[in-house]
């Protein structure tokens, strides 16, 4: 019954927002430090404090289900209130009267029911003779991907997708980054945008570095290019080159055996102390339309890869696996695609999103389950159908409602030979300052 009123709620909202028209937003809100430093710009130092909190409440469709919504339910609970994030930043910036921006620090951290975590603890440096770089130290968002690096605070959905939250839990991670990106606003190259930099490579899922090997991590972007006077386009590309340390013998990857994908174990004394791979390729685009009424944005991005990991899980590992159990490497693929749309004005706004995350392509979804072979629910390819509403109340306030439909691959694995029932609700209300 619940589910019901929930998706005819929104199928309403759905059939207003076909008769409604459009308005693009027009101020880039991928990044707070772009916002925090228009904010700021003075001669002299500045700081700058803000924050935001999100209390929400969710529904799942059983007791105990496993999520990325949020993280899994507990195991006698399908409904709950919670604080996904409370967060609070400080910027502080310095500028030089004649020069411009010489240095930039920032802190912020989250602090929900669950406890308080470091999320951003860096500082960056401003080149001022030709206004091209910058240099960052610290820990920070890894350049890679337009979704892993567009603000919790400014998302239109609850959460990422499954696939950003797997390859790169959190987001962040400790490292160097040197950027291209002309202040100049006649500069011929003042509409692209280059970050580089080494990370140590497991993010916030470890207490400290357990390797010595570092990713490297890249992003090519064209910033928001008007096309014409209702049209905005902007486009990216990345890449990451890492892995880390193996510190056994065996090896698995897939490969066929009497006709049945299966892992095939490599256990040549030669492979401990190896690295093993990460490889991620991405590329995404951005296209808004704007009208007098609203704004419709058409957003997507595909990445695929290859991830090393253990045999329960795709997720990149925050220490080095046990000696016994191997590593596991697959080769993956995933996507997200948005459809925002604003209707009545610019305080309703609708959102529609599909993504995938297959983390194993080279198996067929009926080989997993099968006797033959040793894959297992690590293996199977996930969707989520994702539609909502959000009501910007006004700056400091947004109301959001947004239901979650997510589908798994048919397979002999018992559990999994039909679709299980792991949908979400979420009401959330966001305050920020």
């Amino acid at each position: 019954m619940f589910k019901s009123l929930i998706i005819l709620i929104l199928g309403v909202l759905l059939i207003q927002c076909s008769q409604a028209q459009f308005l693009m937003d027009m101020v880039d809100t991928s990044k707070d430090i772009g916002k925090g430093l228009l904010s700021i710009y003075q001669k002299f130092d500045r700081v700058r404090i803000g924050g935001y909190i999100q209390p929400q409440f969710q529904w799942a469709e059983h007791k105990g289900e496993k999520s990325y919504n949020g993280g899994d339910f507990a195991e006698n609970v399908n409904n709950r209130f919670m604080i996904r994030r409370g967060r609070i930043r400080f910027d502080y910036i310095h500028f030089a009267e004649k020069t411009g921006p010489n240095v930039q620090f920032v802190f912020q951290f989250d602090g929900t029911e669950r406890g308080v975590f470091i999320r951003d603890f860096w500082g960056r440096i401003f080149e001022n003779k030709l206004q091209l770089f910058g240099f960052t130290a610290g820990m920070f968002a890894r350049p890679f991907s337009y979704e892993l690096n567009l603000s919790s605070s400014d998302r239109e959905t609850p959460e990422r997708g499954r696939m950003s939250q797997i390859l790169m839990r959190t987001e962040r991670d400790l490292g160097i980054m040197l950027s291209f990106d002309a202040r100049k606003k006649d500069h011929p190259m003042r509409y692209f945008k280059f970050d580089v930099g080494l990370f140590n490579g497991q993010g916030l899922t470890a207490a400290s570095d357990f390797d010595s090997h570092k990713d490297l991590i890249s992003r090519l972007a064209l910033k928001p290019v008007k096309l014409s006077q209702k049209i905005i386009l902007s486009t990216a590309v990345s890449y990451l080159n890492g892995g880390f340390l193996q510190n056994s013998i065996y090896t698995y990857r897939t490969e066929k055996m009497n006709g049945f994908e299966t892992f095939v174990v490599d256990s040549s004394v030669s492979n401990k102390g190896n690295i093993v791979p990460r490889k991620y390729y991405g590329a995404d685009v951005q296209l808004k339309y704007k009208t007098k009424a609203g704004f419709t944005e058409i957003r997507g991005e595909y990445i695929f890869g290859t991830q090393t990991a253990s045999h329960n899980s795709t997720e990149t590992p925050g220490a080095l696996l046990n000696v016994s159990d191997g590593y596991y490497i697959r080769k993956f693929n995933g996507a997200y695609f948005y459809l925002l749309h604003n209707f009545i004005d610019d305080h309703h706004q609708l959102v529609i999103k599909y993504d995938w995350y297959d983390p194993n392509t080279e198996v067929d979804k009926h080989r997993i389950g099968n006797a033959a072979s040793n894959l297992n629910a690590t293996d199977i390819k996930f969707s989520t159908l994702g539609f909502g509403y959000n009501y910007y109340m006004n700056p400091n306030v947004k109301l959001l409602f947004y239901y979650e439909v997510i589908q798994n691959e048919n397979t002999m694995l018992p559990g999994f030979t039909s679709d299980i029932k792991d949908d979400v609700f979420t009401c959330r209300l966001q305050f920020r300052f």
